[in-house]
């Protein structure tokens, strides 16, 4: 694992696209039982090097309702983004993540993860990946039907700020996904202190 990450921190696989230059951020750990896998760093993430140290990540954390210090504890979460770096700004935000990221390092990584129990899909990107044909046609549809995913996989939407609209028409989400995200993610955290 530790000469895997060194490969990965010195990836330029796509460098001459990217405006800020490289800088891969994810965290993992051959002990890690929950998997985060999201889109692609943003600019503050970028700038600090640490996965989900901004608003959406303080949005995830109060979802999954854990501080700080087990989050980013890599033997319970690993994350891996489906762009390690910061792909760019376009007209409605952030550009996709790069498709050579997951095409190159994922199944790599996930084979030096043999403790892994759960893997969150937050957003459309990690979903069409991880899922395929089996996601339903809309992502809201998908998060719906989180349980049909279970025990595996748990799509999420994304906790971005942008997402306050998605969240104030779809209540289902904080009244019957939060909760249920919860207890599979403390079973699994619980289990691993016993």
């Amino acid at each position: 694992m530790e000469s895997l990450l060194q490969r990965v921190a010195q990836c330029r696989i796509c460098e001459k696209d990217l405006p800020l230059g490289p800088r891969p951020v994810l965290s993992v750990h051959p002990d890690s039982k929950i998997l985060i896998v999201g889109q692609a760093p943003g600019t503050k993430v970028h700038a600090t090097g640490i996965p989900w140290n901004d608003p959406s990540g303080d949005e995830l954390r109060r979802w999954l309702q854990v501080d700080r210090e087990t989050f980013y504890d890599p033997s319970v979460f690993g994350i891996i983004p489906m762009g390690f770096c910061y792909p760019g700004r376009g007209k409605g935000g952030d550009l996709p993540p790069r498709k050579e990221c997951a095409a190159t390092w994922h199944a790599p990584l996930l084979d030096h993860l043999p403790r892994l129990q759960l893997t969150l899909l937050i957003g459309s990107y990690a979903q069409a990946y991880y899922l395929g044909a089996e996601r339903k046609g809309t992502l809201t549809e998908t998060v719906m039907n989180f349980e049909s995913y279970l025990p595996q996989f748990f799509p999420l939407v994304h906790p971005s700020p942008r997402n306050r609209l998605w969240m104030r028409r779809n209540p289902w989400f904080e009244e019957c996904v939060v909760p249920r995200l919860r207890q599979v993610v403390w079973e699994l955290i619980g289990a691993s202190k016993t």
